[in-house]
């Protein structure tokens, strides 16, 4: 298996599955590894000069997210992008999810809440003014945890546990930003965050619902024409 070009170095002093995660995770945003490719553990593990111990248990928590997939006695692959169609079913069903949570969040987002997000928000517009549409995955790495850390944050407060596991366990954004972080999305996406943020602020539910559906829509249609395009 090849890597890619992209010379990947583990540095010091940080859990060693740690650092074999984040290197997998950068070749697979950046596409140094192909989507569909097979990943040998033996393979990663001397191109990163570990043990293969570090490289499977990186290669489960990856498998989590939907990112590389696991077969009996064929081992692991790089998950396929997501196209068009998968893309927007995708959407369709956060769209059904995500503006409900929003409305229920209004009436229950404590002083702590409002804190994370404002916080999340702030450090998404600081990731944004740092980074160039063509920036690599690792620019990029920080704005996809706010984002995701964001919507998160009011699904939890929803005080709906079921619905914010459904939420949660999608991991859209990993898929969003695998196929289109180096678009330049990141001030458009923050700006609509900031109107979420508005009306939850202002415990206005009705427009705390619409603020998240109108996010979800427009990012659904910057982003859903580009799938096919990717896949090309």
């Amino acid at each position: 298996m090849t890597l890619g070009a992209v010379s990947v170095t583990i540095p010091p002093r940080r859990a060693l599955v740690d650092d074999v995660y984040d290197a997998l995770l950068s070749l697979l945003m950046d596409q140094e590894i192909a989507p569909g490719a097979r990943l040998s553990i033996d393979g990663v593990a001397r191109q990163l000069d570990v043990s293969p111990t570090p490289v499977r248990e990186a290669l489960t928590r990856l498998e989590a997210e939907g990112l590389v997939l696991r077969e009996a006695r064929k081992g692991y692959t790089a998950a396929e992008l997501l196209d068009a169609e998968g893309l927007d079913q995708l959407y369709e069903l956060r769209i059904l999810l995500e503006p409900r949570a929003a409305r229920l969040a209004t009436a229950r987002l404590d002083a702590a809440a409002r804190g994370e997000l404002a916080a999340q928000l702030r450090g998404m517009r600081q990731a944004a003014a740092s980074d160039g549409a063509e920036a690599g995955f690792r620019n990029y790495r920080d704005f996809a945890e706010r984002d995701a850390a964001f919507h998160h944050t009011i699904a939890r407060a929803s005080g709906n546990p079921l619905l914010a596991d459904a939420i949660t366990r999608l991991r859209s954004h990993v898929h969003l930003y695998r196929l289109y972080f180096q678009h330049g999305i990141a001030d458009d996406t923050a700006d609509e965050h900031a109107a979420i943020l508005t009306a939850l602020e202002a415990g206005d539910a009705d427009a705390a619902e619409l603020a998240m559906r109108t996010h979800l829509e427009t990012s659904r249609a910057r982003l859903v024409p580009r799938a096919d395009e990717a896949a090309e």
